[in-house]
């Protein structure tokens, strides 16, 4: 699951870096890396909340679903999450459920999930991890690095900087992402928090780009 090969549609997004790039506020390594750590933080404390929750209570995550998307009230952020989530839950349930019914009772259980309303990627996730018995610590991480490898796929597509500086600031920013992980792994819905406001700007800009690579 955290090859760059699993279709999860993830490197359609670069979660605004692309709208801030355009708009002359990341154009080198020292910038990106300001984004990139700006990035991590809100994904610690509005995303990862929604992973925990999910996780500790998957037979929740309509009601999750339904928090997630009032929440995340960026139309574009908003749009990228669901269409995250659905790609998530339909490899998950293809590759793994699907195809080891046998090991794993009740595959039945990520296509009911698919009723879920909006299927945002962070409730999604958590419950999804939970269902396949990773450890919160595991789901955490890979939510983390998956976000990441994102991000810096997207650097490398917009020319911001090569695959190989690519590589060595994402190596860079291991112990960075595991300390916000740390911090945020017992988060709940009631600590919640935009601490972003300018990426999220960013990220709102997206359909207005006159062009663009990415959706959101």
């Amino acid at each position: 699951m955290a090859d760059s090969a699993f279709p999860t549609g993830g490197f359609a997004h670069s979660a605004g870096l692309e709208a801030a790039w355009q708009h002359g506020e990341v154009r080198n390594s020292t910038a990106l890396t300001g984004f990139v750590d700006s990035s991590l933080r809100q994904l610690g404390r509005a995303a990862l909340p929604f992973v925990n929750e999910a996780y500790s209570a998957p037979n929740k995550l309509r009601e999750l679903d339904g928090y997630c998307d009032v929440f995340i009230s960026n139309h574009v952020a908003n749009r990228a999450s669901r269409a995250q989530g659905r790609a998530f839950l339909t490899a998950v349930d293809r590759i793994f459920l699907r195809s080891e019914s046998a090991r794993l009772p009740g595959a039945g259980v990520a296509r009911s999930m698919a009723q879920v309303p909006y299927a945002h990627i962070a409730p999604v996730f958590g419950a999804l991890l939970r269902r396949l018995d990773a450890s919160l610590d595991q789901a955490q991480r890979l939510f983390v690095f998956s976000h990441l490898r994102g991000l810096f796929a997207a650097a490398v597509r917009l020319n911001i900087v090569g695959p190989m500086e690519a590589q060595t600031i994402q190596h860079q920013f291991a112990s960075r992402a595991e300390m916000v992980r740390l911090k945020c792994k017992s988060l709940t819905l009631n600590d919640l928090a935009q601490t972003a406001p300018l990426q999220d700007l960013w990220q709102g800009a997206q359909d207005r780009l006159y062009s663009r690579l990415f959706q959101s």
